[in-house]
This record gives C-alpha cells, structure tokens and sequence, in this order.
C-alpha cells in the first residue's frame, strides 16, 4: 500500500490523467482508481461497464417436473453362463466353431468320434430283432396251451409256465430297447451343440484330443449376451422410493461406459434384493437391458441411472449458482432494481447441469451465476448478455 510523499505524488498523476480516463488502458484505470479511492467504479470501467456494478451473468429459476436420478456405478453381468463339457467318451473328430464367435441355439459346435457307439448301436438292433422273435413265439405258446387246457390237454402247471415264458420274452424286448435308446442318446452326444444364443469363449482342446465324461473337462463356455443384467447397488435410503415405483411399471435405467461415445441405453429394473446389505448400507438391484449391437459387455463397468419418479413441482437453478456459506447453501438473486439478494436455499440433488433445491424462490427469478462470488447481499449488479456455460455433474446426490 502507498504511504507518504509517494503516495501523494501518485494521486497527483492520477488525478492529471482524470480526464484522459477513457482512453487509458484497462489496468492503467483500474490502478488510478483504486488510488483515487475508487475501486469499485475503477473495477466496473476495468470490465467495461459503464453501469457502476459488478457484471453477472444469471439463470432463470425454473420449476416444473424433474425426474428424481440416483446414479451409481455397476458391473454387466450375463444372465447365463454355460460351461460345454462332453456327455461321452470319445476323440474329438472336429471343430465346427472359432473362439469368442457368436452362436444360435443348436448350432453344431464340436463332433466326437461315435463309430464305438454306431457298431453297439448296430448290434443292440439285431438283438432286439431277436428278441422280438423269441417273444412272439412264446407268446404263442401261452395261447396254445391256454386252449389245450380249455380241452383237458395240459395241465395247469404247463399253461402257467407257457405264460411266464411270454411276459419274460416281453419284457427281454423293452429292456433291448432300452438298451437302443440309450446307444442311439450317446451317438447323439457326439455332436456337441450350443444350448443358446452366446458368444463362445477360449477353446483350449482342439481336434484329436480325447475326452472323458469322468474327468468333467470344460471344451468351452458359452455366454449370453443379449440380453444382459447390469448390477449396481443404491444407498437404502432410496429403498422406499424404489418400492413404491415397482408398483406401477418398472423403473426405467439407464446405462453408459466411459469409453462409449454414444447415448445411454435404458433398460428395465427388474431385481430388488431381499435385504440391505449391512455392512456397506445398500442394496443390490438389478437393471435388464436389450443387447443386440452389443454396447454392454459382460464384466465391464459402466455408470448407471435410474429414475423411479419425477418431482412435479421441482425447483431448479443452474449448478454453478449454488453457493456455500458458514450458514449453509445459498443463491444470489438479481432483482429487477440491480441488486444481489442472498436467498438461503436447501440442495437436494442435481440434474443435469442444474441443482435442484428448496427455498423461497418464484419461476422467473434471476439467479446469480457467473460473478456470485464478487457480490455481496445488497451491492449493485449489471447482468451480462453472456450465457453462462453449462456444468456437468459428474455425481448425483
């Protein structure tokens, strides 16, 4: 700070140059008038104001419905994983499919050798052939004897073991088909087909290796991934919210990875968890979301909103306009005479670039964005023909 005969000659030279005020360079006029003891005109000619007060920029004050969003973070999860293993015993004849490539349900994937299962097949069927013969003969036997009996000519003993022989005959046929059954499920078992729509994974065994059903060796795994699950968990304070909106349609829920460019996909909420978790104090949920153009991928993090309601009488001023004070939030409001009004206001959450409140605000009021902190309650402000620039919100509360 000057002081004494600099201080004086100062002011001299500032006062000689008053009146070529205009046409001295900004900070030259600032620096004059706050020597002078007139900073705050010295600021407003500094910023090029002629109006005497701090220019601002502002933003409306809106009210109106706002949907209510919690954001969170989640994980994309498949609905379904399917481990392929064989059935049979068999050497892998060959490999119908590439790594990671997506498949239909009952396409073809892998053929094992069945020539084993084909030749036992061939020979159940011969005994069957027989089998059958036998049992036709001996059925009728049983009714032969049932009507020599009728006449006297066998005896009881005779007839009843001639209907033994038949029910054994009948039954030897079922069990032989059995049998066929059984061979002709293993030689399906050598063609290994999808079980679902997926996207296949690594493919460690190749052509030639042999496989055993005993040892439980995974070929492959098969993983859907349309549609797709994205979990995430919410404070539990939202859980009454949560409730309340699942008795009507479900929540809408939104989606995003930060490497994405596009837009958010919406999906439906469709899990809530039977308890909060106590540890961490939230709850698990569970979003479903149609994945044709594969955008959500199994295990990937995205950001997630979730909107289970809209506020319809939302007050709302732009983020940036919010300021904090020893006394808690508040906003400047610029009246229509030009003055900066403190307002105390409660922050809810945000939405968007905008801050949703609660106060004693009327829709239409200018709220101090650009320049708040240059103002104080009952000062002069001169409102900017400036937009301000919007803010993202990178969080919701």
């Amino acid at each position: 700070m000057l002081d004494g005969p600099h201080a004086e000659g100062a002011r001299r030279v500032c006062r000689g140059t008053e009146r070529m005020m205009p046409r001295l360079s900004p900070l030259r006029r600032f620096l004059c008038a706050a020597i002078l003891g007139l900073a705050p005109a010295g600021a407003a000619l500094a910023q090029g104001s002629g109006g005497g007060g701090v220019p601002v920029t502002t933003d409306q004050v809106r009210i109106g419905p706002v949907p209510v969003e919690i954001l969170a973070n989640g994980i994309v999860a498949s609905e379904s994983v399917v481990t392929i293993r064989t059935r049979v015993d068999g050497q892998i004849e060959r490999v119908l499919v590439n790594e990671g490539q997506m498949v239909r349900r009952g396409q073809p994937l892998f053929i094992l050798d069945s020539r084993q299962n084909q030749a036992l097949l061939a020979q159940q069927e011969a005994q069957l052939a027989r089998d059958r013969a036998q049992a036709a003969r001996a059925q009728s036997d049983a009714q032969r004897y049932q009507s020599l009996r009728g006449e006297s000519f066998a005896s009881q003993q005779r007839f009843e073991q001639a209907q033994a022989d038949a029910l054994a005959a009948a039954a030897t046929v079922r069990a032989t088909e059995a049998l066929i059954t059984q061979t002709r499920l293993n030689v399906e078992f050598a063609t290994i087909t999808a079980e679902m729509d997926g996207q296949l994974g690594a493919i460690p065994l190749r052509a030639g290796n042999f496989v055993r059903q005993a040892e439980n060796t995974a070929i492959t795994t098969l993983t859907q991934v349309d549609p797709v699950l994205v979990q995430f968990a919410v404070p539990e304070r939202w859980l009454p919210t949560i409730r309340a909106a699942l008795r009507g349609d479900p929540p809408v829920v939104r989606a995003h990875a930060e490497s994405d460019p596009g837009p958010w996909v919406e999906g439906q909420l469709v899990f809530v968890d039977s308890a909060v978790d106590t540890t961490t104090g939230t709850i698990l949920l569970k979003a479903r979301f149609q994945n044709s153009d594969g955008k959500l991928w199994p295990g990937q993090y995205v950001q997630v909103m979730m909107s289970p309601r809209v506020d319809p009488n939302a007050i709302t001023v732009a983020s940036a306009a919010v300021q904090t004070g020893q006394q808690g939030r508040f906003v400047f409001v610029l009246t229509q005479d030009g003055t900066a009004r403190r307002r105390p206001v409660e922050f809810l959450r945000t939405a968007g670039d905008r801050a949703v409140v609660r106060g004693e605000l009327a829709a239409g009021e200018k709220v101090i964005v650009d320049g708040a902190q240059r103002v104080t309650d009952g000062s002069r402000a001169v409102e900017r023909n400036v937009a301000p620039t919007p803010q993202r919100v990178s969080a919701l509360q």
